[in-house]
């Protein structure tokens, strides 16, 4: 009986250790939580540093970081109202350190539907970073909804101008 005890606490135990490692999706990125193996376009380092955020809540904070991006990427944001059907629908929150580097993700709203578009989303996160520098705040989570249309345009839903 104490040998079938032993053996028995071995398994689980294995089992138990093999629970314990990294899950594929944590693994996929360069950043923990992010879904996709998507990485930042390469920079010449021609884009000016952001200003920093005087921002004294993450609320605060959440315009800030959207005009970052949306300056960034003048030519994808969506001009106008937003058709009544959007593509894809997502919800991210981004971790930044004191200096505006992203920490890690955590999708509250994934478009599993549109795994192109979750990669574009982070792919585009990382490619902004630096983000504004949240004087106040230090570390700071930032987080907005991305409505994103079928032709790869957007708009943050913090700076949304609504749907039609």
């Amino acid at each position: 009986m104490p040998r079938r005890l032993a053996l028995a606490a071995a398994l689980l135990s294995s089992l138990w250790l093999a629970g314990c490692g990294t899950s594929p999706t944590s693994r996929t990125g360069t950043v923990p939580g992010q879904l996709s193996n998507a990485a930042p376009d390469p920079s010449d380092g021609s884009r000016p540093k952001p200003r920093a955020s005087g921002a004294a809540t993450p609320r605060d904070y959440r315009r800030d970081a959207a005009r970052h991006v949306y300056e960034i990427n003048k030519q994808r944001i969506y001009s106008g109202k937003l058709p009544p059907l959007l593509y894809a629908v997502g919800t991210l929150q981004v971790n930044l350190d004191t200096s505006g580097k992203v920490l890690s993700m955590h999708w509250m709203r994934a478009p599993t539907h549109a795994p192109e578009v979750i990669a574009e989303i982070e792919r585009t996160v990382l490619s902004a970073a630096p983000f504004p520098v949240a004087t106040q705040l230090g570390k700071v989570t930032w987080t907005d909804t991305w409505l994103w249309d079928e032709g790869g345009h957007f708009q943050l839903d913090t700076l949304s101008e609504g749907q039609l």
